[in-house]
């Protein structure tokens, strides 16, 4: 018995070690030479239940000064405000006087911008997967785009994602999806997130980058001048700037929000199992329709840095349509995917 808790206390930082490693750019990425190859390690599982709350612990250890993650944490008000603030917008731009052709096509162009080029293909799949790789201007206007969503900015986003594939459906994952839907859809955000202070270390490759910085600091900031260009794009249209201004932030930022929130909550809890990923992630098509690929999340659970979710013949996955064409582009290289044998061999049943 000595001899196995030793074992297990050996194992445990050393896979501390080489996540920390890995995100902060220090593992060795040689094997990354071709321009697709297979996944990390197939079906890497979650730290187990009852070692997840030392092994977070130890990531959110400090290892940097800044009022920006404070050692304690109250309840977020600030966040509860911005979405009351947020929703009753939306409420309010439904009116009959700002609907037009316009202002839905605003909507459907910046929600194609920020949920697939932002969220789902710049600060998902590319930033805190590595899934592929892009020209460095290119990564940060998705990153822009992502930040466009005000859903936190890049380092933080990133950070916090790494965090939850680490610990995924434990007391340790920050929306752990087993506390309930509400927990998991958007509860979490208004209450301490001891994750944040791990951040620093699971987002060291975007730490170092500058512009990273800046937009993690200033991301709402971004809004501003969106607001500017759609009330002018609106006076010189339908002579109601106000229309595009509500359907184009608050309106839109309210439909990327729980559309993004959807894959931490539904796809936990209503879909099929396709792979024993060791959490309770599912392969949801309506979600899959929502999110541009994002719902086939049992697949992302066992294959986390595949550049394709979609697996199956019948898994659409629109992302994975934007890598090929910036592929055949010759702008991504570098894409990840796991090995067909493994796709087919670790199924435990018809996805």
């Amino acid at each position: 018995m000595p001899y196995m808790k030793i074992r297990l206390k050996i194992s445990r930082y050393w896979s501390i070690w080489i996540l920390i490693r890995y995100c902060n750019g220090s593992f060795d990425r040689s094997l990354m030479g071709s321009s697709v190859i297979k996944a990390c390690a197939p079906l890497r599982k979650p730290i187990p239940s009852h070692m997840a709350a030392e092994a977070s612990a130890k990531l959110q250890e400090s290892i940097i000064s800044s009022s920006s993650y404070p050692k304690k944490e109250q309840r977020r008000w600030g966040t509860i405000g911005f979405m009351f603030v947020i929703h009753a917008l939306t409420i309010f731009a439904l009116q009959p006087v700002f609907w037009n052709i316009e202002a839905i096509t605003v909507l459907l162009i910046l929600y194609w911008l920020t949920a697939c080029l932002g969220v789902t293909l710049g600060y998902h799949r590319l930033l805190s997967h590595r899934a592929f790789k892009v020209p460095k201007w290119l990564e940060r206007v998705f990153a822009t785009c992502g930040a466009l969503s005000c859903q936190h900015g890049p380092i933080d986003w990133v950070g916090l994602h790494r965090h939850h594939h680490t610990f995924s459906d434990t007391e340790a994952d920050h929306h752990n999806s087993r506390k309930g839907f509400w927990w998991s859809h958007m509860g979490w955000m208004f209450e301490p997130i001891p994750a944040m202070r791990a951040v620093p270390r699971l987002s060291g490759d975007l730490c170092r980058d500058p512009y990273y910085r800046w937009l993690n600091k200033y991301f709402l900031v971004l809004q501003i001048p969106l607001g500017i260009i759609l009330y002018w794009i609106g006076n010189q249209t339908i002579s109601n700037g106000w229309s595009l201004v509500l359907w184009g932030i608050p309106m839109r930022l309210v439909l990327v929000y729980h559309v993004t929130w959807l894959v931490n909550s539904a796809t936990h809890c209503w879909g099929k199992i396709a792979y024993d990923s060791g959490d309770d992630s599912r392969n949801n098509p309506w979600v899959a329709a929502l999110t541009f690929g994002e719902g086939w999340h049992n697949n992302h659970h066992a294959f986390p840095n595949s550049a394709r979710q979609g697996l199956f013949k019948g898994q659409i996955d629109l992302t994975w349509q934007h890598i090929l064409l910036l592929k055949k582009l010759g702008l991504a290289t570098k894409v990840r995917l796991p090995k067909s044998d493994d796709v087919v061999g670790l199924l435990i049943q018809e996805s």
